[in-house]
């Protein structure tokens, strides 16, 4: 089926910091996404589509979208999307797309999501969706930033064990691990330092990963990707490509503008 490009109503907006923010939109009945993924959203401009990637924050079964975004002043996009307001329209494609899915992992026992910033969203998609813990012993979510008030969705990730239909799953299975690099914080440093020196398994009480028991999934800035691919591959794992899993997946559709 060919993609289309519906309107959307925004239903919610919140600014976490001067930085960042999270808005919602109606969903249309027949858009049909798999936790993890991404679509192109966007907004008129000059009377043309103007579309970015974003991954989508809520779980497939929301019966609302959700978007996690950066505001860059100058950015095409961002600059006008930071000013949305509740009955706002936006616009999104409907053919969603991504690597971030179970499929293109190997089976393991321990799944590693790593986001900088708003890198974040998609795991935010996974960890609320029950078939991840069915797939997995430990989920271990880490989220670095610069700054503690980066940390957005902090309460509400720390909160999921209290879900009614699936927080005994997530009590006995996801890890949450933030750390920030600026100020002092029960965690600190670069996620590519903490998987390098070992601190992160060890606060964490896991063992250093392995080709068989272990699996990565990635998001974040073109920077922190690279970084983290080159650990990843000093350990001899092997990236999940569309043809052939592997023992990482990266998101390469990161927004910064």
């Amino acid at each position: 089926m060919a993609a289309t490009v519906r309107e959307e109503t925004v239903t919610h907006v919140h600014h976490w910091t001067d930085r960042l923010f999270t808005f919602k939109t109606t969903r249309d009945p027949s858009f049909r996404f798999r936790s993890g993924q991404f679509t192109m959203i966007g907004l008129e401009d000059q009377g043309k589509p103007l579309m970015r990637a974003y991954s989508l924050v809520n779980p497939h079964y929301d019966e609302e979208l959700e978007f996690y975004s950066i505001k860059v002043q100058d950015g095409p996009l961002t600059s006008k999307l930071q000013h949305l307001k509740v009955g706002d329209k936006v616009l999104v494609n409907s053919k969603p797309t991504g690597t971030l899915v179970a499929d293109y992992l190997f089976p393991g026992k321990h799944l590693y999501m790593l986001g900088t910033g708003t890198g974040l969203a998609p795991f935010l998609s996974l960890i609320r969706d029950p078939e991840i813990y069915e797939q997995y012993e430990k989920v271990i979510l880490v989220h670095g930033c610069r700054h503690i008030a980066d940390l957005s969705y902090q309460a509400e990730i720390e909160a999921l064990p209290d879900n009614e239909f699936f927080g005994e799953m997530v009590k006995d299975k996801l890890i949450y691990y933030p750390t920030v690099t600026r100020e002092p914080f029960r965690n600190n440093g670069r996620i590519t330092a903490l998987l390098e020196s070992g601190k992160l398994f060890n606060d964490i009480g896991l063992p250093k990963p392995n080709l068989d028991d272990d699996r990565f999934m990635l998001c974040g800035s073109p920077a922190m990707l690279a970084d983290l691919v080159a650990v990843l591959k000093s350990w001899d794992l092997q990236e999940a490509t569309t043809k052939n899993p592997g023992h990482y997946a990266i998101e390469r559709a990161f927004v910064e503008k």
